[in-house]
C-alpha cells in the first residue's frame, strides 16, 4: 500500500514482497523485503507510508514570516512552526492541486490568504525521515499574504497563536533550538539556498 506514486524503484532497487501490518486514513505500516544496489539479497524493512503534505512560508508585505504556535501530541510540547498539512488525495496530485491545498492550509492555520497580485513560489519537496517513511512535503513561499476577511478554521486544530517574525528573529530562533521541526528547518534551508531568505549571523 502506498499513498503516493512519486516514488520510483530506481535501477537496482526492488520490493520483492510487502505486507501491511496496520492502516488507517492517514498512514500504513508495512513490512517489506527490499533489494538494493548494494544488496542483492532482500532484507526486511518496516516502512511507514504516509500521505504527502505541504509546508508554506507565509511572508507579509513588510517581509516578516508567519509562524503558528501549535500543540504537538507525539512530542508532548507546543512549538512554533510554519503552517503545513496533508494532501488528502491518495493519488499523486498535479501542481495546481498541490498549490490549492497549500492555499487552504495557509488560510485555515493562519487566518491569512495570498494577497491580490501575490505569488506562490514552489520550492520543491523533501523527505521528512527517509529511514522510516516515504512521507514527502512540497514547499511553498507565499508572498505577500494578508489577513482574510473571514477566517474559516479547521475543527480540531491545536493552534494557540499566530505571530509574524522578522528573518533575523527566525534565524535567532533556529540558532537557539527554538525551531525544532523538520518542516520549518527544511523550508528555511531551501529558501536560503534559493536566495529568498538570509540566515543572519548569530553568535
Amino acid at each position: 500500500m502506498r499513498f503516493t506514486n512519486l516514488l520510483r524503484e530506481e535501477d537496482g532497487w526492488q520490493i520483492t514482497s510487502s505486507k501491511t501490518e496496520f492502516a488507517n486514513d492517514h498512514l500504513a505500516v508495512a513490512t517489506a523485503s527490499v533489494k538494493s544496489p548494494a544488496r542483492s539479497e532482500p532484507r526486511p524493512w518496516t516502512i511507514v507510508h504516509r500521505k504527502a503534505a505541504v509546508v508554506i512560508a507565509p511572508m507579509t508585505r513588510d517581509g516578516k514570516f508567519l509562524l503558528i504556535k501549535e500543540e504537538r501530541v507525539p512530542i508532548l510540547a507546543t512549538i512554533w512552526s510554519m503552517p503545513a498539512g496533508q494532501i488528502d488525495d491518495q493519488s499523486e496530485p498535479d501542481e495546481k492541486e498541490i498549490q490549492a491545498v497549500a492555499l487552504r492550509e495557509l488560510h485555515e492555520e493562519t487566518g491569512y490568504d495570498l494577497a491580490a497580485g501575490g505569488e506562490m513560489i514552489p520550492l520543491g519537496h523533501f523527505f521528512t525521515s527517509p529511514g522510516l517513511t516515504d512521507e514527502h512535503c512540497y514547499l511553498f513561499l507565499a508572498r505577500p499574504v494578508a489577513p482574510a476577511k473571514e477566517h474559516k478554521r479547521e475543527e480540531g486544530e491545536g493552534i494557540l497563536e499566530v505571530r509574524a517574525f522578522s528573518a533575523e528573529e527566525l534565524s535567532t530562533m533556529i540558532a537557539r533550538n527554538e525551531i525544532r521541526d523538520a518542516n520549518t528547518l527544511s523550508i528555511c534551508a531551501r529558501m536560503a539556498g534559493r536566495g529568498l531568505f538570509s540566515f543572519a549571523a548569530q553568535r
